[in-house]
């Protein structure tokens, strides 16, 4: 006998439905010149779709299959493309443009890295860049991650634009500077001080900005977009914030001391606190600063049973085994006040 749903029970529905892992790769031709983005892109729709749940009925739904096309069309068209937050901020006003039905857009998109090769001693026609005209690199795992909310709640005529960036997975290491001691010891306890130790994380890191008005399309088909004035920290600025924070968090972390045993033995969360500080200082328009910082732990391989000494003291280590998991965390978001 079929299972029934009780009809007393009453229930609320929150649903959003779309495309994921819609991957793009945009070659833009500026004469010899080339540039290129590679995009891993998410789209998600909400609003009056309920009944293609509580109904079945599916006269409210724009076919996911559609939504992949019209992302290809726009990476086609969009002379935004090239920067992702603007590009999805474009790709955001469109969907929710054309769909009356549809009252928010939700747009994840993941930037691949790929880096001009540095041979040759060309340069773009503006001067701006340097190295091989149509030759790249992929140069890191690391990715530049945008999320946007393109809001048409408040009205059509009203749009407003939610967007974070940041980095996820970028590694980096420090062979010696960092300690870990004067941590809480009980009966649960095995883990012993060290004065010296590697330490790696695979950074990621998210900075929102604050939210946008946006000018809705007014032609037929709904794909034009407009960027807003520029400022400093701004979205509109996105592509120097980006580069801003990627700088601050690599030199915080290769330069500063609060983690090193001659100052703060182990307080790493210090260094997380001041990269995000200065992330806000240097960009006005960013609300606030998110950084997730899980250990990737490198130990000691003890060879004291063949006679060979790498053990003690921790800072005369030479060989290590990289460890996966379980994993210390470390995570905080710092905010404006």
């Amino acid at each position: 006998m079929p299972l029934e749903v009780p009809t007393d029970l009453q229930t609320s529905l929150h649903a959003r439905y779309g495309k994921d892992k819609v991957r793009v790769l945009r070659v833009i031709r500026d004469g010899a010149w080339h540039h290129v983005v590679e995009y891993n892109v998410t789209a998600l729709l909400e609003g009056d779709i309920d009944v293609s749940y509580t109904r079945a009925d599916n006269s409210v739904v724009v076919a996911t299959d559609s939504i992949k096309n019209i992302t290809y069309y726009l990476a086609k068209v969009s002379p935004h493309v090239l920067v992702p937050e603007h590009f999805a901020l474009h790709l955001g006003t469109h969907l929710v443009s054309r769909y009356a039905h549809i009252h928010k857009a939700i747009i994840t998109i993941e930037q691949l890295r790929w880096s001009r090769i540095a041979i040759n001693n060309s340069q773009s026609t503006d001067g701006a860049e340097k190295g091989h005209t149509h030759s790249f690199l992929r140069d890191g795992d690391d990715k530049r991650v945008v999320k946007v909310e393109v809001d048409a709640d408040p009205g059509r005529d009203s749009l407003v634009g939610r967007v974070s960036s940041g980095i996820a997975d970028l590694l980096v290491l420090k062979s010696t500077g960092s300690s870990f001691s004067s941590f809480v010891r009980d009966e649960y306890t095995t883990l012993a001080e060290v004065d010296d130790r590697i330490f790696s994380t695979a950074i990621d890191l998210q900075y929102q900005f604050a939210p946008v008005d946006l000018i809705a399309p007014t032609d037929d088909k709904k794909l034009d977009f407009k960027l807003g004035k520029s400022s400093n920290g701004s979205v509109w600025d996105a592509v120097d914030v980006a580069k801003r924070a990627r700088d601050v968090t690599l030199e915080v972390f290769a330069e500063d001391d609060s983690a090193s045993v001659q100052l703060a033995p182990g307080k790493f969360q210090a260094t997380l606190y001041k990269m995000a500080q200065i992330v806000l200082a240097q960009n006005a328009g960013v609300q606030a600063v998110t950084y997730s910082l899980p250990n990737k732990h490198y130990i000691p391989v003890d060879m004291r049973y063949i006679g060979v000494e790498n053990v003690t003291p921790p800072s005369n280590a030479e060989v290590f085994m990289p460890i996966a998991a379980p994993s210390g965390l470390i995570t905080a978001t710092v905010s404006r006040k």
